[in-house]
């Protein structure tokens, strides 16, 4: 099986690199696919996905919902797959950005970073990174030296892939696999 995922930026392609490795079984093979932001990869959707010619391709979009409404960003990506042809594309929204991903794991950051922060993990503003308003303004708070790049490469190997703390991390991981065990 092929996975091909469109993503809203370099960050999400160097965190992916990392961690699909750890979650995919052997014979699945993916592509990687990043994007300048929100208004290249919705240019580039439907273009990519008619321009496919790999039948066995299965594709995943990934981008960040910032301060977007979530059910309105998954309907307008998905009504582009439908136009495009191809209506079982996986889309995920990281609510609100990839790095709330990171901060519903401290105990990743803090063998990345040498930090103490899953300390506080279960406080109640970690509980549910989701709800944070700016989680990549919050890690650069905590974390000396923290970058969306940098961190991307250095978290995808060190996320547990069974942590919930964050539902959309949880329904990407369960969306991915879902797809690949449907085959």
């Amino acid at each position: 099986m092929n996975l091909v995922f469109l993503l809203e930026d370099q960050s999400m392609r160097y965190f992916l690199e990392e961690f699909l490795p750890r979650i995919l079984p052997s014979g699945v093979y993916f592509r990687l696919i990043a994007h300048e932001g929100k208004q290249d990869l919705d240019k580039s959707i439907p273009r990519k996905l008619r321009a496919w010619r790999d039948p066995e391709a299965r594709f995943v979009i990934l981008r960040d919902q910032d301060s977007g409404d979530c059910k309105r960003i998954k309907e307008r990506l998905a009504s582009m797959c439908q136009e495009a042809g191809k209506p079982d594309v996986l889309i995920r929204i990281a609510c609100r950005e990839l790095e709330a991903w990171y901060i519903a794991d401290l105990r990743a950051v803090d063998e990345v970073f040498g930090t103490k922060l899953s300390l506080k993990q279960d406080k109640q503003k970690f509980r549910d990174p989701d709800r944070l308003g700016s989680p990549a303004n919050e890690l650069i708070q905590l974390v000396p030296g923290f970058g969306k790049t940098s961190g991307a490469r250095q978290l995808g190997p060190k996320l547990d892939p069974a942590n919930c703390r964050s539902k959309s991390f949880a329904s990407f991981v369960n969306g991915v696999l879902g797809l690949v065990s449907a085959g």
